[in-house]
C-alpha cells in the first residue's frame, strides 16, 4: 500500500539541505504541500542564505506545491507567523517535521554555557516552539503526526555532545508525554536517530563510508512515520537502508523491603540481580512504573 500525502499540509524546519531537503522533496513528490522552512545559517547558526526557495523551486519543478518560510524556530513569534501563513494559505496542518539544529561540539569541560544554551534552543526550543503552535490545530482537525529528529548522541551518549546529546534526548521525553496526550486525537508522535552524511557531520567520517550515510536514506523512515498507519511514541534508528527500533526498558528488579535489608550494602550485592535483563519491560508510561513498584513489594511480602 502506497503512502501519500494527497491534500495533506506538512511543515519540514531545516528544510533547506541535507535531511530536511530530501524529506520535504520526498513529501511533495507524495502529492503533499510542503513548507520549506529554513533560516539558512550555517553549521554553527551563523550566517544565512537563500537554501529554502532554492527547494521550493525545485519542487515546483517537479508539478509540486510549496512554499519557503525563513523563520528561525527559536523565535516563537515567527514561528507563530509561519503556521498561520500555512493555515492562511492551506487550511491545516498534518504532518510536522521537527528538523533544524545547528552543532556547537567541545567535551564539557571546555563548552561555555552560551553554546549549550544555544544548541538547547535550536534543537529542543526549537522543536518545542514548533510542536506547541502546531498542536491545538491538529487536536482540532483530529489528525496530526509529529516528527522529532533526535541522536544516538542523545540516547546512548556521544564524546563531545553534551550539549546537542542533552537536547536530542529532551525530545524523546517530550515525545513520551505527546503519544498519551495527543493519542485520543489521532495525533501520533515519533523521534528519529538518524545516521547521514550531511554538512553536520562532515569531516566527522570518512569519504568513504558516507557515500553510503546519504540523507535521502533515512527520508523512508520520516515518511512511514508521518502515513496514517503510523505507530505511536516509537524511535526509529535509520541511516544506509537500515531501519531498527530503539526501546527504553525497565528490568523487573530486585525488593529488598523497607526494613532492615533495605541497604545501599545490599544493593550492591543484588546488583547483577538489578540490571538482568531478563523480564525487563518497555514502560508505556510513568505511571507504569510506580505500579510495578508496588507489585514487586506486593511479591516480597
Amino acid at each position: 500500500m502506497s503512502i501519500r500525502f494527497d491534500e495533506k499540509v506538512v511543515i519540514v524546519t531545516g528544510a533547506g539541505g541535507g535531511l530536511g531537503r530530501e524529506h520535504a522533496l520526498e513529501f511533495a513528490r507524495r502529492g503533499a504541500k510542503v513548507v520549506v522552512n529554513d533560516l539558512g545559517g550555517s553549521v554553527d547558526g551563523n550566517g544565512a542564505s537563500d537554501s529554502a526557495n532554492e527547494v521550493v523551486e525545485q519542487i515546483k519543478s517537479e508539478g509540486g506545491d510549496a512554499i519557503a518560510n525563513g523563520a528561525s524556530v527559536t523565535d516563537l513569534d515567527a514561528v507563530k507567523e509561519m503556521v498561520d501563513e500555512t493555515m492562511n494559505k492551506w487550511g491545516r496542518v498534518d504532518v510536522l517535521v521537527n528538523n533544524a539544529g545547528i552543532l556547537r561540539d567541545k567535551s564539557f569541560h571546555k563548552v561555555s554555557i552560551e553554546d549549550f544554551n544555544l544548541v538547547m534552543s535550536v534543537h529542543f526550543q526549537g522543536t518545542l516552539n514548533c510542536t506547541h503552535t502546531v498542536f491545538p490545530i491538529m487536536r482540532e482537525q483530529n489528525y496530526g503526526r509529529i516528527i522529532f529528529t533526535s541522536s544516538s548522541s542523545g540516547v546512548f551518549g556521544n564524546f563531545g555532545q553534551s550539549n546537542y546529546g542533552s537536547a536530542k534526548m529532551a525530545m524523546v521525553g517530550l515525545m513520551n508525554t505527546l503519544k498519551i496526550e495527543g493519542q485520543k486525537y489521532n495525533i501520533h508522535t515519533n523521534s528519529i536517530t538518524p545516521v547521514a552524511y550531511t554538512r553536520m557531520t562532515d569531516g566527522l567520517l570518512p569519504e568513504e563510508v558516507g557515500e553510503s550515510l546519504q540523507p535521502e536514506y533515512v527520508t523512508p523512515a520520516v515518511i512511514y512515520l508521518s502515513g496514517n498507519d503510523a505507530p505511536n511514541g516509537a524511535i526509529i534508528s535509520a541511516g544506509a537502508g537500515v531501519y531498527s527500533r530503539i526501546f527504553i526498558h525497565e528490568t523487573d528488579g530486585v525488593s529488598l523491603g523497607m526494613g532492615e535489608e533495605m541497604t545501599p550494602e545490599n544493593i550492591a550485592a543484588s546488583w547483577d540481580s538489578i540490571s538482568d535483563m531478563k523480564g525487563a519491560k518497555a514502560l508505556q508510561s510513568g505511571p507504569e512504573q510506580s505500579i510495578k513498584i508496588f507489585e514487586k513489594l506486593n511479591q516480597k511480602d
